[in-house]
């Protein structure tokens, strides 16, 4: 979940490095640092944010370097903590994206060796497993390629030699892309800090070990030199920018509307798994935002469709026998959620078809999976999941609007100018009753259940205000202990078979003391007499009332968030992709 980067060529390394960290901020931000080579190693690594203290590193000297920005995992947010980590001689540098599951074994045989060490992390006992090998045969790729045959667990690796040109790239359950330019190259966790200087990368893969220079790239894996396919990104520059917004998040809000439209049309077309298959008992495995997601299509396909489903936490999916047959989904933003890829390899292992929906070509995922269904949503810079949901959503509802015959086709053609009036509201009194909330309860029925998660995880995450999503027939067994004057309820309650029982919930609710703001169908009359505020949606059809009530809900947390003053871009422990168990 940190995020990495290397370059080497003809300008200097440290400002493009520091740069790059910038941009990959959302992968961890607890401490940063940067090594370069001029013919000596020099580092600066400090705790905080790279965005807060620039300065400090980005006038090392040298047209190489490697670059992190953390997310811990072994050892506290520390500047001995942060990477890059050097061997004993501070004639290599490392950093390192992923966990090593062994290295108090390694770290224990090292000590032993008189190796001395400086930090609490894992990632130190693989410098100096290096720099074992590298002091044996000066060669640094056999060097690394010796020590990462002693890791379990993930990794993606950046080595940096004083007295060697190259930089060794290494990766294993972690994600690392190549951006090829003119006489220059870049390595980094994801595209996003490359996209300004060059339009073509490549992927590694799990196994792979890269030779980067400035002018080659040289990739083995096990031991035979391999050739991976150099793939042309069609993100732009400005799509990684705020664009005059306040946030990222506000402005991934915003383009919602083109990106649904986007995936809509982009997958009208695109193969998908043979309709009797999905006879079959459906599985999708999925995690945060996406395994809402999930359950939102669970709901579709069993209504609209009658294919039976089945829903689970990919991190708890490998623990629990998987289906004998049928297909399996995978829901990854990355394409590199750990999770999600383990499950789908114990899927597969099952002789399960399996399907992937992500946004990133390329990734991990696409590799994987006998089909991929590709989002059109753009890098996603917030750590909190908007634009990237409503795109899954697009998916998923397309693979229902197929099955039944295109029947919905015109409604999800239409759908982004329902998502567009939902961005013109005005939630301010929202806002008020919600910013002084001890918690907040979100409640409906049916595929708004799944929404209601969706829109408490989206206001824990942001505004670190408790809330909690219930199925609203629920809540009274247990949490109505908990309602009160200070935790406001929020119910979506739409037309349809559940809105009497919705209502009498509601009325539960309010007899409790609980302010209810209360989401529903524009003309409502019952609703707005039982509720302290209705939000009214001028939308008639399911899947609109879907994208719209998860819209709003989105904008309560970003506006309750920002009228508290919260980090909303970078909320406190959090980072977006998790490619860590």
């Amino acid at each position: 979940m940190c995020g990495i980067i290397g370059y080497t060529g003809k300008r200097d390394a440290a400002p493009i490095l520091v740069e790059g960290l910038k941009k990959l901020e959302y992968r961890g931000y607890d401490s940063f640092g940067i090594a370069t080579a001029d013919e000596a190693i020099s580092v600066v690594k400090k705790e905080g944010r790279i965005s807060n203290h620039a300065g400090t590193a980005g006038n090392l000297k040298g047209k190489r370097g490697i670059g992190h920005t953390r997310w811990a995992t072994h050892g506290v947010p520390n500047d001995q903590n942060a990477h890059p980590h050097t061997d004993c001689t501070n004639r290599i540098a490392l950093v390192h994206n992923g966990i090593i599951e062994n290295y108090a074994e390694l770290k224990r045989e090292l000590i032993q060796r008189d190796h001395v060490f400086r930090s609490e992390t894992d990632t130190e006992a693989i410098v100096h497993l290096v720099e074992e090998e590298y002091a044996k045969k000066n060669h640094l790729l056999d060097a690394v390629r010796t020590a990462v045959s002693r890791l379990k667990g993930s990794y993606a690796l950046l080595v940096l030699a004083s007295d060697n040109e190259e930089i060794v790239a290494a990766r294993n359950a972690s994600p690392l892309v190549i951006g090829i330019g003119d006489g220059e190259t870049f390595i980094a966790s994801d595209i996003t800090p490359m996209l300004e200087y060059t339009e073509r990368v490549l992927f590694l893969e799990d196994g792979d070990i890269a030779t980067v220079t400035r002018e080659n790239v040289s990739i083995y894996q096990n031991g035979k030199q391999v050739n991976r396919p150099v793939e042309l990104i069609d993100w732009s520059v400005e799509d990684g920018k705020k664009g005059g917004f306040a946030h990222y998040m506000l402005k991934e809000i915003f383009e919602q509307p083109q990106v649904f439209y986007n995936t809509i049309r982009g997958i009208n077309d695109a193969p998908l798994p043979d309709c009797n298959r999905l006879r079959d008992p459906v599985t999708v495995v999925a995690c945060g935002t996406s395994y809402h997601a999930g359950l939102i299509f669970k709901y579709l396909l069993e209504e609209c469709c009658q294919i039976p489903a089945r829903l689970d936490y990919a991190s708890e999916f490998r623990y629990y026998p998987p289906p004998a047959s049928g297909l399996v989904i995978g829901i990854t933003q990355s394409g590199e959620t750990a999770d999600t890829l383990m499950a789908l390899r114990l899927a597969k292992a099952h002789n399960c078809h399996t399907l992937a929906i992500t946004n990133v070509l390329g990734s991990t995922v696409t590799r994987l999976a006998d089909t991929t269904l590709y989002m059109r949503a753009g890098p996603e810079i917030s750590v909190a999941a908007t634009k990237s949901f409503i795109a899954q959503l697009a998916v998923l509802m397309q693979i229902v609007n197929r099955f039944r015959g295109n029947s919905q086709t015109e409604t999800l053609l239409e759908a982004h100018k329902a998502i567009e009036d939902a961005l013109l509201m005005d939630f301010s009194e929202t806002v008020g009753l919600c910013e002084n909330a001890q918690s907040i309860f979100y409640v409906g029925r049916g595929p708004f259940y799944p929404v209601s998660l969706e829109g408490a995880l989206k206001m824990k995450e942001i505004s670190y205000i408790h809330a909690e999503g219930y199925a609203a027939g629920e809540i009274k067994h247990g949490p109505f202990a908990l309602l009160s004057e200070k935790t406001p309820v929020i119910a979506i309650c739409m037309p349809g078979e559940t809105y009497d029982v919705m209502i009498s919930n509601i009325k539960e609710m309010k007899a409790r003391g609980s302010p209810v703001i209360g989401i529903g169908r524009s003309g409502d009359t019952d609703l707005p007499e039982i509720c302290d505020l209705f939000i009214p949606l001028n939308v008639a059809t399911l899947f609109t009332q879907i994208l719209t009530a998860t819209v709003v809900l989105q904008l309560i947390a970003y506006h309750t968030a920002e009228k508290l003053g919260r980090d909303i871009d970078r909320p406190r422990n959090l980072a977006k992709s998790v490619t860590v168990e």
